[in-house]
């Protein structure tokens, strides 16, 4: 069995699988661009292994996290209405994505309108999220928005007896999620750690107390 059908199989959610097996196994090294923002939208990808990460920026360079996936979700489902992309999608580590062509998509939801459904679902997911998010850029200050996406990291119990976050973030990414600078989550994280509020240890964190919800 090749190595791109042992990685559908691994998929646990069926529907998904399914997906992924409509599509053509590309590979991605670090830091590659898998979907450029502004491009014309075409295809889905269903996330076979490894990890990305989807971002908005301006002209300067400047970006803002929107979301990050890994093996078992799928990304640009966006691409039925064929405009062009709303966001990047960038390669964390090297990658593997099964490429669902429009085409391909439509044949899915015209034998079965599950799949509409299911791809529906996940839209109404995200858009929720979104909104949510903007609602904290417009009402919730820095450390409100920094207090909440630590709270929401996932956590992997570790033989310190402290939680640590699985994924490994700098200041920078931190900042890029949150829409501020990347000083300002300087002092919020050394704040928080003068107050044994949290711990970091090679780029990742642990809540020891839950952050007070202001500063």
């Amino acid at each position: 069995m090749a190595q791109s059908d042992r990685s559908r199989e691994k998929l646990a959610d069926p529907f998904v699988r399914e997906l992924a097996a409509r599509g053509q196994t590309r590979r991605y090294p670090k830091g590659a661009l898998v979907i450029r923002e502004g491009e014309a939208g075409d295809a889905l990808y269903v996330i076979l292994s490894g990890k990305v990460k989807v971002y908005v920026s301006d002209t300067q360079g400047r970006e803002m996290i929107l979301a990050a996936y890994e093996a078992g979700d799928y990304v640009g489902e966006m691409a039925l209405d064929g405009k062009r992309r709303s966001a990047s999608v960038v390669a964390l580590e090297p990658t593997a994505c099964a490429v669902v062509e429009r085409d391909a998509l439509r044949t899915a939801i015209h034998a079965d309108p599950d799949v509409a459904m299911r791809l529906i679902g996940t839209l109404i997911g995200r858009t929720r999220t979104a909104t949510l998010n903007l609602k904290d850029l417009a009402l919730m200050d820095v450390y409100g928005r920094v207090a909440r996406l630590l709270l929401e990291l996932e956590m992997v119990p570790e033989a310190d007896g402290r939680a640590w976050s699985r994924e490994r973030l700098t200041q920078q990414e931190i900042a890029n999620r949150v829409g501020a600078s990347r000083d300002m989550i300087s002092r919020i994280l050394k704040d928080l750690r003068t107050g044994g509020y949290i711990a970091v240890r090679e780029k990742r964190i642990a809540i020891l107390r839950r952050p007070p919800a202001r500063w």
